[in-house]
């Protein structure tokens, strides 16, 4: 790290601190520059820069990828570790969210241990007077003894105080005793710290490093300036000796370190924030509610029944208006390409199978995925999601998974790729792999179409009105339960076979509670999600609509590739409640969930093009003339909740696990649970008489 520099030159300054704090909103707002910032962990994975113009200084402003501890626990946190304690730079500027003030000062503590050019810049001083938080920042200040700035980063104005306040920042001699780990541990700590500092006069923050050198920290103490020699490596096998003599282990160390950390934070917390009693109360309540032990889960179940009754009720005009369009353009292309003299058999190709398929593909998944999306990003930005996550928690570790598994479960539901990638928030390799393996079992929004038809044909039927509408989305809530509930099951048989292993521990923040933007949310759920899982589904879908056209026209005594495919796999069909058009239905809509009912309905017409069937009655018809009846729609649901995931998120997983070995374990896995699953459901089914 370079020394702090007076003369008119360029100074680099980090910008520090927790996820969902405002830092990359205050770098953008220093700089000029415009970023994404969201409430996901591991959002910013690589280091931004930027330069800001100050009484003529030009300074370099490093963004640090969110982090809660110098210990890192992550690839994001190592990155942040990393610069802090290595790379050259003159201050490094703690952004802490002034409404959940004591979690953000566990990491300014820290850093403050190694940087001798600190600011705390507490951010959301608007908010949080919104609801009754008051910080005294001069308390805080002579607290921490180092600068500390108020801001409230959308306002630029109160950013030229930050600036200022940290190019004058002193570069003061590190706290000597910023917190105290209690006596077992001090009384090995000190020693060791003052051995350091007479070995290493150069050394700065001896006592950090020989913390490190107690907690076994290799990642850090293999690249402690000046190395480690056999005196201070003997040192430090005998302090961990001492304390392991007192119970104190590696483990317990760590553990310690932390909650004595917290501590300090909590203290210097309450001595400088006064919350007023409305705003707390009013805090507390919700939260009572949200992750209360009896309330959490009947009010997750509620508001996913409401999320889905909404995208169903408000999906069905769009779908219908956007199939029409895509029906109308390609008589309107087929009129063209005929007009040119192309063969019939390439308009047909052209037309009845890659447009045909595409317009499908489009018009089912594109209106409820925005809606659900939409909705979604609004829970993410209100701060309902964190708590779903804690809520899943308990469960997901006694299946000793990670709980921040639950935030890919919720990823997955509007799209199993999207919900594969989100799992790189996930530290631990095998938590990670867990997370992977068993996410294509909540089912996708490509799913939920065909779902949402057949319980309405099957098992909703009967009802009318806005009435139909609530039923349907309570069914489908149950189906997705169900799915949950079949991901621990697989996640814990996986960890006590093939990936063994605990549960490893994580810190979880419940951010506040802030009113979403319904304009901001809409364009990232456009932009940001939607377009780019709809690119994927089409680049898939177009070469599936030319093969299907190929298998439904080519003919083979009499009767199509399709058709004898289809007879072929009649047997096992009819094992699993199902026939083989369904399961032809399946192989051949591996590109995109969307199309597998509408290859189902081509199949049964014998047509040579993707049918555009409109309203729930039409489909219903055509497949209680095929022998259809309730059972053959509960196997197909279960079929369609647990097989092989499609085409996109299969390319994700061998993308992120690297290895053919774990991309066959996650299609062989769904699919084997539901042959197994829709078998065992067909034979109750015959012994009680329902078929």
């Amino acid at each position: 790290m370079t020394a702090r520099k007076h003369e008119a030159c360029d100074l680099t300054i980090a910008l520090a601190g927790n996820p969902n704090v405002g830092k990359t909103t205050v770098f953008n707002g220093l700089t000029g520059q415009r970023q994404h910032t969201g409430n996901w962990i591991g959002k910013t994975v690589t280091v931004a820069q930027g330069t800001a113009k100050h009484e003529g200084r030009a300074l370099r402003l490093v963004d640090l990828p969110g982090c809660y501890s110098l210990s890192a626990r992550s690839a994001e946190e190592a990155v942040a570790r990393d610069f802090i304690c290595f790379s050259p730079h003159d201050a490094t500027v703690v952004v802490c969210d002034a409404t959940c003030l004591a979690r953000n000062l566990m990491l300014a503590l820290q850093i403050a241990e190694v940087e001798p050019c600190t600011v705390v810049c507490v951010n959301l001083l608007d908010a949080a007077a919104r609801s009754g938080i008051t910080v005294d920042l001069a308390a805080l200040s002579r607290e921490l003894g180092i600068p500390v700035v108020g801001v409230s980063a959308t306002r630029k104005q109160t950013l030229s105080a930050l600036l200022y306040s940290t190019v004058r920042a002193p570069a003061r001699p590190l706290l000597r005793e910023s917190v105290n780990y209690g006596a077992p541990i001090e009384a090995v700590l000190q020693p060791l710290a003052d051995l350091l500092a007479q070995q290493r006069t150069d050394l700065r923050a001896p006592r950090f490093w020989a913390l490190r050198l107690l907690e076994n920290d290799t990642a850090l103490t293999d690249r402690m300036p000046g190395g480690v020699d056999d005196t201070l490596a003997a040192a430090a096998a005998a302090g961990r000796a001492a304390l392991a003599a007192q119970g104190i282990e590696e483990a317990a160390l760590r553990d310690a370190v932390t909650l004595a950390q917290l501590r300090r934070a909590n203290e210097i917390a309450e001595r400088v924030t006064t919350v007023s009693g409305a705003g707390r109360a009013a805090t507390c309540t919700v939260d009572r509610v949200l992750t209360g032990r009896r309330t959490a889960f009947p009010f997750m179940l509620l508001l996913l029944s409401v999320v889905l009754f909404l995208t169903v009720i408000a999906a069905n005009f769009p779908s219908e208006w956007l199939s029409r369009l895509f029906a109308a353009m390609g008589d309107g292309a087929r009129s063209a390409l005929q007009t040119l003299h192309l063969p019939p058999a390439l308009i047909g190709l052209l037309i009845d199978g890659i447009w045909s398929v595409l317009g499908t593909v489009v018009a089912v998944m594109l209106p409820p995925m925005l809606i659900f999306f939409t909705l979604f990003t609004l829970l993410e930005d209100v701060g309902y999601l964190p708590r779903v996550a804690y809520d899943l928690d308990r469960p997901l570790c006694r299946c000793h998974a990670c709980g921040k598994q639950a935030l890919t479960l919720c990823m997955g539901l509007g799209c199993n790729a999207v919900g594969v990638t989100g799992c790189r928030i996930i530290d631990s390799p095998r938590e990670r792999l867990l997370a992977i393996l068993t996410n294509c079992f909540v089912p996708c929004n490509g799913r939920f179409p065909t779902m949402i038809a057949l319980i309405t044909v099957f098992f909703a039927g009967a009802v009318q009105g806005a009435g139909q509408g609530l039923l349907v989305a309570v069914l489908l809530g149950g189906v997705i339960v169900l799915g949950i509930l079949m991901t621990l099951l697989t996640t814990y048989l996986l960890s006590v076979t093939l990936l063994r292993g605990t549960p490893s521990a994580f810190v979880m923040e419940l951010p506040p509670y802030r009113v979403p933007r319904l304009g901001r949310a809409l364009l990232r759920a456009v932009g940001g999600k939607a377009l780019r899982v709809l690119g994927r589904a089409v680049v898939v879908a177009v070469p599936a609509g030319a093969v299907i056209f190929l298998l439904a026209t080519l003919q083979v005594e009499g009767e199509s590739l399709l058709a004898h495919a289809a007879a072929f796999l009649e047997p096992l069909g009819r094992l699993l409640g199902l026939d083989g058009a369904i399961l032809l239905g399946f192989i051949l809509g591996f590109p995109a969930n969307e199309i597998v009912l509408p290859i189902v309905l081509m199949i049964y017409l014998s047509a040579g093009t993707v049918p555009t069937v409109e309203g729930a009655s039409a489909i219903g018809e055509i497949l209680t003339a095929n022998g259809w009846t309730g059972v053959t729609a509960l196997c197909f649901i279960l079929f369609s909740l647990m097989h092989w995931p499609c085409a996109t998120t299969v390319l994700t997983v061998k993308r992120e696990t690297g290895s053919l070995r774990w991309t066959a374990v996650a299609i062989l896995l769904p699919t084997l649970l539901g042959i197994l699953t829709c078998a065992l459901v067909n034979a109750v089914a015959h012994l009680s008489g329902l078929v």
